[in-house]
């Protein structure tokens, strides 16, 4: 159930903060309703969005490159999520947005460096298996240069996305002032 939460959740910020980033001039007003920029910091945004009354702080980014195998294979866009929910005590949860529907009962992964971390998927969604590890991957997101997730769709289509991390350090703490 809480998996279900934490996707209804992220797919609302994901509507908000994409009719934001991408400048959508007639859907504008109501993102902004939604969803609040705080801040562009490299590939990242730092936003703020209050879905169902809770306050939500979150930092976002495209993938700086995406690859399917077999090749050119159609998609909705990737999203990685770094998220902060005061209301339930959960501090900067890592999740990944794929752009389609996961093969069911297999893992994602997301690697930074020669450090890779397993993740548990539902629908086209993504995140951290082992909840102690998220400290450990969002530090290592601090101080690395760029993240590799790789995910299998239902289809058997595999997906390589890569995320520079310039700017996350400070789109991750403009999320956290925001969000004390």
């Amino acid at each position: 159930m809480r998996a279900l939460t934490r996707l209804s959740v992220l797919s609302s910020l994901l509507g908000a903060a994409a009719l934001l980033s991408a400048g959508a001039a007639i859907d504008s007003a109501r993102a902004q309703s939604a969803a609040q920029l705080l801040g562009e910091f490299g590939g990242w945004g730092a936003y703020t969005a209050a879905p169902g009354g809770k306050k939500v702080c979150f930092a976002l980014a495209k993938p700086s490159s995406s690859e399917t195998v077999p090749p050119n294979r159609p998609r909705d866009p990737a999203w990685l999520f770094v998220s902060t929910r005061p209301s339930e005590k959960v501090r900067e949860e890592v999740s990944i947005i794929f752009g389609y529907p996961l093969k069911a009962n297999t893992d994602a992964t997301i690697e930074i460096g020669s450090t890779n971390f397993a993740m548990y998927t539902q629908n086209d969604g993504a995140w951290v298996k082992n909840a102690a590890e998220e400290a450990r991957l969002v530090d290592a997101m601090r101080k690395g240069a760029e993240v590799t997730v790789r995910g299998e769709s239902g289809r058997g289509t595999k997906t390589i996305d890569k995320f520079s991390l310039k700017g996350v350090a400070q789109a991750l703490d403009r999320a956290a002032q925001e969000c004390r």
